[in-house]
């Protein structure tokens, strides 16, 4: 039995792009079957008339309730036998008052369908349909009533609506796409981010690299890359999905070398002064935070390593030592003893309102706690503000300064300390 969409507008010819592309071929195999309908077929006046003018006045025509009615309830009959349909039928009524429909809905219709029932789509016009209609088939026990909108605006009429709605539906149908794993990594699949970017040939175009992990052929790598960029992506673009995802916080594995050698590299810049150059910032990624050197740091016991993770991708670590600090500056601003210097402490660019860092931090300062410091100190140039107000949001507070080497630079730190 294939699937049933029924649709019903003044404007049937609006709907001949369902001729067309995967839906038209889902049609032609038989995968679905689409019907759609002119609702001036119900009317019963020389005009073939749809609506009249509402009760209370107003700009405006409203459809007739009496002209829908009999549509839908020969349309909702409609099928071999007439009689119920094993899914179960759904009236699907675009409005801009409806709830957002979503992949979430897309997914949930396509279920109806490929279980054998039916949707039939209501185009409204004007200032839409008699609401007597909505009310009337909700409280038929085999009819599901879902007004749904596809955006916050207002169209003439619900034919794009329509469209939109079985384009997304009819895709999530069995045997539609040619590979079924298509629908796995896109935008709103089950994990709720946005897709990762992608390319094709040519290697190179006007002077864009496609980027070498692409290429290289380590599937494992590539996974994890298009990950790291799917969450990247929401949280630029979509913040709102990502907050659906809760961050965790872990001890870093002996494995987690590469990651945290790939995102030390990608995120040192943002701790450094807006002026230091790329060559200066490329040798201090050279000689601390190379793969061999992470690798080192996960066997160190005076160290302790932290990620933050959202869906699975790592999008932050933090780094503390154990210890007396060896400059003589420090050790004069820092006032207890023992205590640890949080080295490190990073979080993608993207994920700096995801709630990431503030989960590291807390999750640091835990850790200390279980150890038994009574304080913990870190180093922070003196020209990122944004830094030092996130470390005085939580609780450090500045108790001298440092100079380092970057390169071929000097360059100067604040010195600020925590008390646990």
């Amino acid at each position: 039995m294939s699937a049933r969409i029924d649709v019903v507008s003044i404007f049937p010819d609006y709907l001949a792009p369902l001729e067309l592309s995967l839906v038209g071929k889902a049609r032609q195999r038989g995968i679905v079957d689409i019907a759609v309908h002119d609702l001036r077929d119900w009317t019963t006046d020389r005009h073939r008339t749809v609506d009249d003018t509402p009760f209370g006045g107003g700009a405006g025509m409203v459809m007739r309730p009496d002209v829908w009615g009999d549509a839908l309830d020969e349309v909702l009959q409609a099928g071999p036998d007439g009689g119920a349909a094993p899914g179960g039928r759904v009236l699907l009524v675009p409005t801009p008052a409806g709830q957002p429909f979503t992949q979430r809905t897309a997914e949930e219709l396509a279920g109806v369908l490929a279980d054998g029932g039916q949707v039939a789509i209501a185009c409204g016009r004007y200032e839409g349909i008699d609401s007597r209609i909505t009310e009337h088939y909700a409280a038929r026990h085999d009819v599901q009533v879902r007004e749904v909108s596809i955006g916050d605006y207002v169209l003439n009429g619900g034919e794009v609506a329509a469209l939109v709605v079985i384009e997304a539906v009819v895709r999530l149908l069995p045997g539609v796409l040619g590979n079924a794993a298509s629908v796995i990594e896109e935008s709103h699949g089950t994990d709720g981010l946005l897709e990762h970017p992608s390319y094709t040939q040519p290697p190179t175009w006007r002077d864009l690299e496609v980027p070498e992990i692409l290429r290289s052929g380590d599937h494992g790598r590539i996974a994890r890359w298009r990950r790291e960029r799917a969450v990247e992506r929401t949280a630029q673009v979509r913040p709102d999905l990502l907050a659906t995802h809760p961050v965790t916080v872990r001890a870093a594995r002996r494995g987690d070398a590469e990651v945290l050698a790939e995102l030390a590299a990608a995120t040192f810049r943002l701790a450094c002064p807006p002026d230091m150059s790329e060559e200066d910032m490329a040798a201090y990624v050279q000689e601390h935070l190379t793969l061999e050197r992470f690798r080192g740091y996960l066997k160190d016991g005076r160290r302790w390593l932290l990620v933050a993770e959202v869906v699975g991708a790592v999008v932050g670590y933090t780094m503390s030592i154990m210890g007396e600090p060896t400059d003589p500056e420090i050790a004069a601003a820092v006032p207890t003893r023992p205590t640890a210097e949080l080295s490190k402490f990073y979080v993608r660019a993207a994920l700096h309102r995801s709630g990431a860092a503030s989960a590291l931090m807390e999750a640091t300062l835990a850790m200390a706690r279980e150890r038994g410091l009574p304080g913990i100190w870190l180093g922070v140039n003196g020209q990122n503000e944004r830094a030092r107000r996130f470390y005085g949001k939580h609780g450090f507070e500045r108790v001298g300064g440092r100079t380092f080497t970057v390169g071929s630079r000097r360059e100067s730190d604040d010195v600020m300390y925590r008390t646990l």
